[in-house]
């Protein structure tokens, strides 16, 4: 395994990292990024920006809000929290294998005194409380995994910036954001700064006392790639936002593999405008489904048979067409 470092704190910049590494560098070795940004909301790839944020505390603290290419739900960042990125071969067993990527992560903190483990979907929590999210993007034959430890962050700054729907409050009886997640640095058994930490982190994933000897410095053009990608994606409102059509009706359901959210409207019987939001997982990207699904009666038995020809588990992971119809239907 090789690293990339990276000490820029722009999210923009980030994220365009990120999706270079798993789409732009061609390198046979996995490769490990620990990267940290400025206080920002990052959101999930299927998820309407506007309703997971509160607008008005994020323009009054100047708060970045970006869109990254995984699903899952949206997180907050600031100096206090450390992400981890690796970038590696799409094996079979490492699809929605979540448990594989965070176990390294476990593991040195177990070495540091903290008895974490992995929990749900996609969390690494410490005595019932959260610590880590983590999510995945696949691409031809790479995967990206990413996932956040809350270090020293700011919990009040969670509590705010984000707004948690009426479906995740009814599934996981959340009484709220601050009582249900922890920072990693009370349980340490000695206090150390965030560097250290970083550095602890990266020779423990790297197994080497000299991580420099692994890193891989990204040339000029690399980098001046990465900065195109910043500025033709991450910079863009219309990733980052983007606009959401009005729709006459809106269907939820919290199914295993997450929310689900589908909105349409219908003229003369048949279904149009639709788009899906959640913060479900999945290998490709549901604009696809949706256009499969624009222009198709609104009936259950007409919706059923288009689902038929479509491989659904391509979209979302433990969402199965049963619970689209549910959604759509009940």
């Amino acid at each position: 395994m090789i690293y990339i470092e990276n000490n820029n704190l722009d999210p923009h910049y980030n994220l365009a990292l990120e999706e270079y590494a798993v789409k732009g560098l061609d390198v046979d070795e996995d490769i490990l990024i620990l990267w940290q940004n400025e206080p920002s909301v990052i959101i999930g790839r299927n998820q309407n920006t506007i309703e997971e944020i509160n607008k008005n505390y994020i323009e009054e603290k100047d708060i970045n809000v970006v869109r990254r290419l995984s699903g899952g739900g949206a997180v907050y960042h600031d100096l206090g929290n450390l992400n981890f990125s690796f970038v590696t071969k799409n094996f079979h067993s490492n699809v929605n294998n979540f448990k594989i990527f965070t176990q390294p992560v476990i593991d040195a903190l177990a070495k540091l005194g903290v008895n974490a483990v992995f929990h749900g979907r996609n969390d690494i929590v410490v005595d019932g409380k959260k610590v880590s999210g983590n999510a995945q993007y696949f691409y031809k034959n790479k995967m990206l995994h990413h996932g956040t430890i809350l270090f020293d962050s700011t919990l009040e700054d969670i509590v705010e910036v984000l707004n948690v729907g009426d479906e995740k409050i009814k599934s996981k009886g959340i009484k709220s954001i601050r009582s249900r997640v922890t920072n990693i640095a009370p349980h340490l058994e000695k206090q150390v700064p965030m560097d250290e930490f970083k550095e602890i982190l990266l020779k423990f994933i790297l197994d080497t006392d000299s991580p420099q000897e692994k890193e891989y410095k990204l040339n000029d053009k690399e980098l001046k790639e990465i900065e195109e990608l910043k500025n033709s994606r991450y910079d863009k409102w219309e990733w980052n936002f983007g606009e959401s059509p009005e729709f006459e009706i809106q269907k939820t359901k919290r199914a295993e593999g997450g929310l689900l959210d589908i909105r349409f409207s219908v003229k003369n019987g048949k279904i149009k405008d639709l788009k899906i939001y959640g913060d479900f997982f999945g290998d490709k990207d549901v604009s696809s489904l949706e256009d499969q699904l624009i222009g198709k009666s609104y009936r259950k038995e007409d919706i059923e048979k288009t689902l038929e020809n479509i491989e659904i588990e391509k979209y979302f992971y433990n969402i199965n067409k049963e619970d689209i119809l549910d959604c759509l239907f009940k």
